[in-house]
This record gives structure tokens, C-alpha cells and sequence, in this order.
């Protein structure tokens, strides 16, 4: 039997088991496709196109309505709203293409059929005839072909980069190609959807942003927003690639439901949804930086091009989040970064994790690099002369107040042994041979919160029913991440009861309205701070009751493991509550969270975006075969920051997954169109995510228990889905090592990304000529 003054169990800061953990791993966990279908449920699949970039002269679906089971076909003239999913407002993302197509595998049209596979089937039988006119696929061509860009760039400057270049007594350029990633969630975007009265619909869907896409059906279906439920119990990984991507698919799904009245679902295959939804964001980044004798860094200048796709998305934000970590962990005295989002004939590009952050963080990594192999110094120490102090401006004019890497680093370097190992690479590699062994240490400066500054507001609802039990719903939405668990161990806390009370319910916006994306590792921090509110609402109200019922003063009341306390009285949490009910008070409440202290002005590229930052650092240790460029990552430590932890259990899971990710996203994950369009890496057989055999032989993974946030975060506990993604870029640069011992480290690598064993081998050839 419990103890009932014992300490509660799930309470925030201690390892609590993810609430869905036992249903994953047991295939209990219901997804949008487990759903039991309405009777008479139809299904929809997309028809994508097969050019590049066209006009379409022509649509015949004959052959597709004869199909069996077909009911109809949906096109771009079919919609009774505004054919328009853009997230931003420019009206230039169609559901269906109209009179042109920008990309291979845009959507033009859907089937409606009876099953899903006579869908399918049907959709292969149409024809579209396409006038076919020039693309461009890469930002480099794009540029050169004048396709313009997508969305407004952004430059970020202080002080007067150009002058100092010119000052500083040692500089260097480059060029560096970093490539995308796909999503790769085990679940695949699906929606279902089920007419109501009049102008409602409901939808179940597998989305990051449920009022978006709240927001979207009713812009296509020409109806108010409170026309439109949408619904999200959980998603099999969203990564991003579930922010706005899910927006299309939903819309067709309601389209389709209104018109037949009847539910309807619809759910791409892998191949199609890989083709059809868009991924991170590829970068080619002109690069230069002036530094002196001692390695530390004077002036910065960089361009950054970004394969965009056909239109804007979200690729604004990503690529001013890419200038915003292209210092990463370093102060640049002078500094001039501009974004350049290139239109391209190819599909969107979005959100993904780290939201172009990585791709800013990794140009910082370059060129710490080539500086230590210039000076011929361990880059760790290059990295060292040049992390931020407090009180040192970034290159958009935010100060430094809470900077920890010196500390962190310095702990990861003696617990990983880094130094002695080192020799020992560098030992190994004298010898020659074969195999070639590469060792770094890379930190992360990661900024928090959207730097679109209305999103970082969210709102939670809270009941407690009369037996004492708890139904928590929150804005945010759980992509098996854990955000769910975190939120209830703060109303755990909160109410000291036992985290078993509560039930988390599914994410609607019947319930919590108008809410942000679950993205930019705010769900926590935002949605955390929400059920905190209302939690408390409702304890001011039974604080202020127990006072009164039980003849104390208001000071003299206090929540307690199961109970609460009046004076020198203990009463049962339920007999509080019971008692609460009868006497009319009040057991619900909806809170609200806005982050304070946030503002960002993008027309002077000044600001305060972030509220705090988090670090992180990583050790890796590979090993490359010279004659196949394979390789394998001997060995990984991590040293992350998330504050103080609201559970260090799932906080370490996040690291590691984060790390593993950011790691095949520099190796072995690369996106390969050919010269007519087409995306040749749609599926598992040709798109390579990191195995389970591909993770760190050994992999250490520690959380800084000694940190602890120095902004008024949730119970003090920091961010912790993106940043340590940017730690894979040790791996990357262990690789480049390894690679540059085959010519003595007279010379880095210059590997770009992905640096998969074909392009390893080419720079083992290059250095051996």
C-alpha cells in the first residue's frame, strides 16, 4: 500500500515513462489510420504531375471515371474556396495545379473511389498534356537563370565586415554545398474526414499545427474557421515535415467529404509523399572570413542560397534562421550574412528540425575549421578562442547574458578523454594504411523561440471532475517527442497528485483555439507555461474555499502529496474536491503563455528573436575505409544543456535521436534529382536514414545536471527537440579529418554534404593527386 503522504509519483524533473510508451511498443497506440471508419467511409488519392515545368494543355480523365469504384475526380476548378494553402499569405501554394506546373509530382488532381487502391489504380489512368518550359533545379542555376526568389531576403551586419576583411592578416573563401533531408516520419501524412450540418466538418488528421490547418479547410471550403474541427491524438514523427505539409491533404479530404457527403480518407503512399511534400532546405554557401595569427576571427561575409522550391512555404523564417546560426557559438567583430531563398522547379521546401538553424550552424563549423588546418591548430581550440563572452553582441544585435560552453566543453573534454584520444588518431594515421581515423569536438549555440514573435503564445484548458480525476488538453501536439508527459508532470506538481490522475487528451481545436505549430522546440516551454496558468487558476479558487470551509488563514493552505494542508489538517486531495463541487466552486479553467522580453524588427535585422539559448557539445570518433569511403562512427559523447530537466529520461532520448538524425542528414541521406526533374530518391531502396547499426558503437549521452535556465522557463528546464541536432555536425567533421590525414592535414577535406562514401572516396582520390 502507498504511503498517501508519500511523494507523487510522475512529478516534474523525474524520469517518467512517455504516457503512450507501452501502447508504441505493443501497437496499442491508435494513429489517424487506426481510426475506425465511419460507415461508407470513400477514399481519395492524389494525381501528380509528370513534368518538371509546363503548361497543361490538356486533362482527360475518361479512362479514370471508368474505372470500378470511382465516384469523381477533384480539380483546381472543383474547389468552392480559394485554391491556396500558402502559410504565409502569398496565395502562390495550390492545392491543384492550375494552367502551369512548377515541380515533378505537383498535385493537378484526386480521385474519389470507393477504396483507396481503386483510387490509386485510377489516378495512373489519366492524361495530362504538358507544354514543357525551362526549370532550373538547384539555387546555383536558379540564380543564373534569373528565377528570382521566393520570398524577401535578409541581411544581418554589424560593423563594417568588408573593411575588416580587408585589415585582417590572414583570410580564406570557400564554397560549401550542403544538402536537404527528407522527413522520413514512419507515419505518412493521412487525413480523414467527416461531414457535419449545414457548413461543418471534422477532421482527424497528422498534423503540427492544428489550427492551421483549421484555418486552411475553411479558406478552401469558403467557410468560417468555427465551421472546422480538427483533431490529433498523436503522429508517428512529424520532424517539420507535418507543419504545413499536411494543409493540402487535409483540404482535398474536406472538399471531397462535403461534395459526397460522406467521410473520407486519404493517405499517399511512401513514394508519392516523398515526391509530392517538401523537405530541408539545400544550401550553397559563399563563405569568407578573416582572422589573425592566433586563429581567432576578425571579419565574416557569407551568402547563403537556398533551394526554395516553387514557393514560399515557410522558407522565410528557415532561411533567416540559417543567418541567425551562422555564428553558432562564435563572436564575429564584423559580420555580413545575407539569405538568398531561390525559387526552384522543385517542391516546397519547409520546416524541418532545426529550421535551417543546422545549415547557419555548419557554415560557422567550416570555417573554424579551415582556420585550424591554416595554423596548423586542433580546430577545438580554434573553437575555443572564439566562443561568445556575456555581454557580446550577435550579428542581429541580441546580447549574450547566459553563455555556459566554456564550462561544458571543458567538462566533455575531460570526461570523453578527448585530448589523449586525439593523439592517439593522430598516432594511428602516421602509421598509414587503410583505414583512417577522424576525432572533433563541435559545440551548439542554439536560439529559442519563433522568431516570428506572435507565435509564441499558447493556451491550455484544465478540468477537474468531482471524483478528484484530471483532463488536461493543451495546444501542443505529441509527435511521440513526450510533450504530453512533460505538460501533465507540471499539473502533477501543480495539484501533487500523482500523475496517473491525469488523462491527456487529444489535441483539438474545439478546445484550446488559435494555437502555434508544435515546432521550434517551444512545445514545452509555451504549452507547459499554459497548463501551469490554469492549474493555478483553479488552485487560487480551492485555496481561497479550503480557507474559508475549513476556518484558516489563506497562507495556511497548502497542496500536499495527495492532500492538502489547512492548518494543522490534512485533507484527502478527492474530499477537497468533492467538497469544492458542492459548493459551487468553479474546477476549470483556461490558461495562457506569452513569452516576455521577445522582439524582432526583420527591416533593421535587429532584435531580441530568442528568448534564451541552449548549448550543447559532442565528441565523435570515426573510422573511414580510403578504398570504398565507407565509414563508421566508433564512438560519440554528448554533453547537452536543457536547463533543469523536466524529465531527464526523455530529454536524453530526444539527444540522442536528435543526434542520430543530424548525423545521416551529413552523411548517408541524400536527395538526387535528375537533369528532367524527377526526385530519384523517393523511397527506403534509394533514400538511406541512419540503420540501428549505423548509430555510435559507443554513445555516451549526459544531460549538464548542473545547468539550470536563467530566464523564467517552465520549472526552469530549457528546449531540447532541436538543438542537440546540430551536434551531428561532429561526425561530419571527424570524417573531414580523417579524409585530410591521407595529405598530412596540409589541407581540410572540403567535404560537402552529404559526405557520402562516393563523395569521401573523391576527396581521399583528390588529396592522394
Amino acid at each position: 500500500m502507498k504511503d498517501d503522504t508519500a511523494p507523487i509519483t510522475g512529478q516534474a524533473h523525474q524520469d517518467t515513462i512517455h504516457d503512450s510508451a507501452i501502447k508504441h511498443v505493443t501497437g496499442h497506440a491508435d494513429y489517424t489510420d487506426d481510426l475506425v471508419e465511419p460507415t461508407g467511409t470513400i477514399h481519395a488519392y492524389l494525381g501528380l504531375s509528370t513534368c518538371a515545368h509546363g503548361r497543361i494543355t490538356g486533362m482527360d480523365f475518361t479512362d479514370t471515371l471508368a474505372q470500378p469504384g470511382v465516384l469523381g475526380v477533384l480539380s483546381a476548378a472543383d474547389l468552392p474556396g480559394v485554391n491556396d494553402v500558402s502559410p504565409n499569405g502569398k496565395n502562390d501554394d495550390p492545392i491543384f495545379a492550375e494552367g502551369v506546373v512548377h515541380f515533378w509530382g505537383q498535385p493537378v488532381f484526386a480521385v474519389i473511389a470507393e477504396t483507396r487502391d481503386q483510387a490509386r489504380r485510377a489516378a495512373h489512368k489519366a492524361r495530362i498534356d504538358y507544354d514543357g518550359l525551362p526549370h532550373a533545379l538547384d539555387p546555383i542555376a536558379a540564380r543564373d537563370a534569373g528565377m528570382g526568389y521566393v520570398t524577401d531576403p535578409l541581411m544581418l551586419k554589424r560593423g563594417d565586415a568588408a573593411a575588416a576583411m580587408v585589415d585582417a592578416p590572414r583570410r580564406i573563401t570557400g564554397r560549401f554545398a550542403v544538402g536537404g533531408q527528407d522527413h522520413f516520419y514512419l507515419e505518412g501524412q493521412i487525413a480523414l474526414a467527416i461531414p457535419g450540418e449545414d457548413d461543418e466538418v471534422a477532421l482527424h488528421v497528422s498534423t503540427q499545427h492544428p489550427s492551421e490547418v483549421q484555418h486552411m479547410v475553411a479558406h478552401v471550403l469558403g467557410v468560417p474557421s468555427n465551421a472546422v474541427v480538427v483533431n490529433v491524438r498523436r503522429m508517428g514523427g512529424g520532424f517539420g515535415g507535418k507543419e504545413t505539409q499536411m494543409n493540402l491533404f487535409a483540404c482535398v479530404a474536406a472538399v471531397a467529404a462535403k461534395r459526397w457527403h460522406r467521410a473520407v480518407k486519404i493517405r499517399p503512399d511512401r513514394d508519392d509523399d516523398m515526391t509530392a511534400t517538401g523537405k530541408r532546405h539545400d544550401f550553397v554557401i559563399d563563405y569568407a572570413v578573416g582572422f589573425d595569427d592566433d586563429g581567432r576571427i576578425r571579419a565574416v561575409e557569407g551568402d547563403l542560397y537556398a533551394r526554395c522550391g516553387f514557393s514560399a512555404d515557410l522558407s522565410g523564417p528557415v532561411t533567416d534562421r540559417a543567418l541567425f546560426h551562422a555564428d553558432n557559438a562564435y563572436f564575429y567583430p564584423d559580420v555580413r550574412v545575407s539569405s538568398h531563398p531561390m525559387r526552384t522547379n522543385t517542391v516546397s521546401n519547409t520546416a524541418f528540425r532545426g529550421f535551417g538553424g543546422p545549415q547557419g550552424a555548419i557554415m560557422a563549423e567550416r570555417m573554424v575549421e579551415e582556420i585550424g588546418y591554416a595554423l596548423s591548430l586542433d580546430p577545438l581550440e580554434v573553437r575555443k578562442r572564439n566562443l561568445y563572452q556575456n555581454g557580446q553582441l550577435t550579428p542581429y544585435h541580441q546580447e549574450v547574458q547566459d553563455q555556459i560552453l566554456p564550462r561544458l566543453i571543458a567538462e566533455l573534454e575531460e570526461t570523453s578523454g578527448y585530448q589523449a584520444r586525439r593523439q592517439a588518431v593522430l598516432d594511428w594515421n602516421a602509421r598509414g594504411g587503410v583505414i583512417r581515423k577522424g576525432i572533433a569536438l563541435t559545440p551548439v549555440k542554439f536560439g529559442i523561440s519563433f522568431t516570428a514573435t506572435w507565435f509564441n503564445q499558447a493556451g491550455a484548458l484544465i478540468h477537474v471532475y468531482s471524483d478528484g480525476s484530471i483532463h488536461l488538453n493543451h495546444g501542443g501536439t505529441e509527435m511521440g517527442q513526450g510533450l504530453n508527459t512533460k505538460v501533465a508532470q507540471v499539473v502533477a506538481e501543480a495539484f501533487q497528485c500523482d500523475i496517473s490522475r491525469i488523462k491527456i487528451t487529444k489535441t483539438t481545436t474545439e478546445k484550446v483555439p488559435n494555437t502555434s505549430a508544435t515546432a521550434a522546440s517551444s512545445g514545452t516551454d509555451l504549452n507547459g507555461m499554459a497548463a501551469l496558468d490554469a492549474a493555478n487558476q483553479i488552485k487560487a479558487r480551492l485555496v481561497a474555499f479550503v480557507a474559508e470551509n475549513w476556518k484558516v488563514a489563506e497562507d495556511q493552505v497548502e497542496f500536499v502529496p495527495g492532500h492538502v494542508r489547512a492548518g494543522d489538517q490534512m485533507i484527502a486531495f478527492n474530499q477537497v474536491i468533492r467538497a469544492a463541487y458542492m459548493a459551487r466552486i468553479q474546477l476549470s479553467a483556461a490558461g495562457f503563455y506569452k513569452t516576455p522580453k521577445i522582439h524582432w524588427d526583420r527591416t533593421t535585422g535587429q532584435g531580441r528573436p530568442f528568448y534564451y539559448f541552449a548549448y550543447g557539445a559532442a565528441v565523435s570518433e570515426v573510422s573511414v575505409d580510403t578504398l570504398t569511403g565507407e565509414y563508421v562512427i566508433d564512438r560519440a559523447d554528448i554533453l547537452h544543456d536543457v536547463g533543469r530537466s523536466l524529465n531527464p529520461a526523455l530529454d536524453r532520448g530526444q539527444v540522442e535521436g536528435a543526434f542520430v538524425q543530424g548525423a545521416g542528414w551529413l552523411t548517408t541521406e541524400e536527395l538526387w534529382w535528375d537533369d528532367k526533374g524527377r526526385l530519384r530518391t523517393h523511397a527506403p531502396s534509394t533514400y538511406k536514414v541512419p540503420l540501428a547499426s549505423d548509430r555510435p558503437r559507443v554513445f555516451n549521452v549526459a544531460l549538464a545536471d548542473w545547468s539550470e535556465a536563467t530566464e523564467r522557463t517552465i520549472k526552469r528546464s530549457k528546449a531540447v527537440g532541436e538543438p542537440p541536432f546540430v551536434l551531428g555536425i561532429s561526425v561530419f567533421e571527424a570524417i573531414n579529418m580523417a579524409v585530410a590525414s591521407i595529405a598530412g592535414y596540409r589541407e581540410p577535406a572540403r567535404l560537402d554534404a552529404p559526405a557520402t562514401p562516393e563523395r569521401v572516396l573523391m576527396a581521399v582520390e583528390r588529396l592522394r593527386g
